[in-house]
């Protein structure tokens, strides 16, 4: 049994929380079935937690509940994937403009920095994705938009399985240096128009190659 310190939250937000750390490492793969009892039994809890747990993920999209009341890793196909960027790249898009007026030199230079990291983790998936994610996130808060933010979360959350499987592939480059350097660029002009613009395309280049794995068979059996 995985032993968790316990704090203050509910013991639906704890399995809530382990089961979307899951899903978003790649560890419950698109497909797998998720047991209740199992669950709970691996987190120290009771069936019903889980069970909550689970329809705060199906509502999120990340699990879907079958007519036989049954859970599992809900999967993307291309179609879906392409409508989870292109709905990225509006709000992301939104959030940069917004963002402009609050950011700062100094918080332009860390992001700067962390446009480093994300070199430095390119050889190494897991660390890539996951200081992407902390780019963009970083990025997006200085729009102070809390509605706004969850709803970027929750894409990235949909989406960040396939991404760290796709990152792993033989070959492949994300290529943040070029990618990102022009984020950065398009906030030192200060031009919310030219940061909202840069933005959608930003997030929008990313689909074509993300859909070709998709619908390969790596792409559609585990992430």
């Amino acid at each position: 049994m995985l032993s968790y310190p316990r704090t203050a939250i509910s013991a639906e937000e704890e399995a809530y929380q382990y089961l979307q750390q899951e899903i978003r490492l790649g560890r419950c793969a698109p497909g797998q079935r998720l047991v209740p009892e199992t669950i709970a039994a691996e987190i120290g809890t009771s069936r019903m937690p889980v069970r909550g747990a689970l329809r705060r993920l199906a509502s999120e999209g990340l699990v879907e509940i079958r007519a036989n009341r049954s859970a599992v890793v809900k999967g993307l196909n291309p179609e879906e994937m392409r409508e989870v960027f292109e709905m990225r790249s509006v709000l992301e898009g939104l959030a940069m403009r917004n963002a402009v007026a609050r950011l700062r030199d100094e918080h332009i230079r860390r992001l700067a920095r962390m446009l480093d990291q994300l070199d430095e983790g390119s050889g190494d998936y897991l660390d890539w994705t996951t200081a992407h994610r902390e780019f963009h996130e970083f990025l997006c808060g200085f729009c102070a938009q809390p509605r706004l933010l969850r709803q970027i979360s929750e894409l990235h959350t949909v989406v960040e399985p396939y991404m760290r499987v796709w990152a792993a592939q033989p070959g492949h480059s994300p290529r943040a240096r070029v990618s990102h350097q022009e984020l950065i660029d398009a906030l030192v002009t200060r031009d919310p128009d030219r940061c909202e613009a840069a933005m959608r395309q930003h997030v929008l280049n990313t689909v074509p190659a993300l859909q070709q794995f998709v619908a390969r068979p790596e792409g559609r059996g585990g992430a």
